[in-house]
């Protein structure tokens, strides 16, 4: 067993920092170095965890065992590779790569030349998303009806130039593989363009034959941080909060008390607050990295793990872009059972101001007659 990891850090952003803070703090790890394109970031890291600075990431690979890359997803598939070629255990922030194949590609290389490949979906790693597993696994007799994931946030200007189901709906994407274990039967996906070019706002739900029902919402126009897991299932309610880390069960339960001399008296629901540990996410993931090479074995989230998700995200994108590229063009859909509802009059004053976005005629419908 390996006594030290020599580990890199390719990538100084706001991401690539935190792995440096963490690693710096590991027992069985020796933080060598960075590399970074911005020779300033790379400096502050530098100074700031007494490492060595790398302007050519190759320099520093000569020197590390493991490498974390954090750099923008256009880097991982060519860094990647060269990381995997050279016999670099490797951790690769979400997504793993910018397509199926440079994912698949990178799978395959991992297994060639016998090296971890492990994906940053740091969320597996939230204590309250564990806690969430281990109430489903033992609470099996329930059936699972419905599963709402949301993952909102403000809009900040700094991914303006990846879509919000690549940044955001991801990681909510590899939970739902996780909790139901395999790819859903049919997808069905709605979004909006709003600040940038890209989509900022997605709706997806997912469709088991004999599973549950799975709506998943990523936004970055709202004006709320929200990371919750709702979960329905034939006897309970559990609501999972990600962000705050918490988790709550919702039963019903109606026991009934009464006698002749005092009132009647009903129970009819309660709920159960489950104690969350306090761990850092970041923390797990990169302990489970470093034992994983020490150990010789799979860490929680696999290369195989990351390409999954990556599938079914760019398949979600697919189907969102492609609706809106239609809209665009004014080729529009046609549903093929029940048109006649498309046709029934509204007679009220909307709520939303409707007009601002879609004027009469843009639908391709008839306009509505007036009251």
């Amino acid at each position: 067993m390996i006594d030290k990891i020599r580990v890199g850090v390719i990538g100084i952003g706001n991401m690539g920092e935190r792995h440096c803070r963490v690693y710096s703090t590991l027992p069985h790890v020796t933080l060598v170095g960075v590399s970074d394109l911005m020779e300033s970031r790379g400096r502050l890291a530098q100074e700031k965890y007494e490492i060595q600075y790398f302007s050519d990431y190759h320099d520093l690979l000569s020197q590390v065992d493991a490498v974390s890359l954090a750099t923008t997803t256009p880097g991982h598939y060519p860094i990647g590779m060269e990381c995997l070629r050279q016999g670099k255990h490797l951790l690769v922030e979400k997504p793993l790569a910018l397509t199926a194949a440079q994912a698949q590609e990178m799978v395959d290389q991992a297994l060639v030349s016998r090296c971890l490949l492990m994906v940053g979906h740091i969320e597996r790693y939230n204590p309250a998303f564990a806690e969430l597993q281990s109430l489903l696994a033992s609470h099996q007799t329930e059936e699972p009806v419905a599963i709402n994931i949301r993952r909102l946030s403000p809009f900040d200007g700094s991914q303006t130039d990846v879509d919000v189901v690549s940044d955001l709906m991801i990681h909510d994407l590899d939970l739902v593989l996780k909790m139901t274990g395999r790819v859903p039967d049919a997808i069905e996906t709605f979004g909006r363009s709003v600040f940038t070019s890209t989509i900022d706002h997605a709706v997806a739900t997912l469709y088991y034959q004999d599973g549950p029902v799975v709506s998943l919402t990523a936004s970055r126009v709202t004006q709320q941080k929200i990371r919750a897991i709702e979960v329905t299932t034939s006897e309970s309610y559990v609501e999972t909060d990600l962000l705050h880390k918490n988790l709550s069960i919702h039963r019903r339960f109606v026991p009934h008390y009464s006698n002749r001399e005092t009132p009647s008296y009903r129970q009819e629901d309660f709920i159960e607050r489950i104690y969350v540990p306090s761990t850092e996410p970041l923390q797990l993931e990169l302990s489970d990295f470093i034992q994983s090479i020490k150990k010789g074995t799979s860490p929680q989230v696999t290369g195989t793990d990351g390409l999954a998700a990556l599938v079914l995200a760019l398949e979600t994108r697919r189907k969102i872009e492609e609706k809106i590229r239609l809209v665009k063009e004014e080729i529009y859909y046609t549903f093929k059972t029940d048109e006649e509802w498309r046709q029934v009059k509204v007679h009220t004053s909307p709520v939303l101001p409707m007009g601002l976005h879609h004027q009469p005629g843009q639908t391709g419908l008839s306009p509505l007659s007036p009251n």
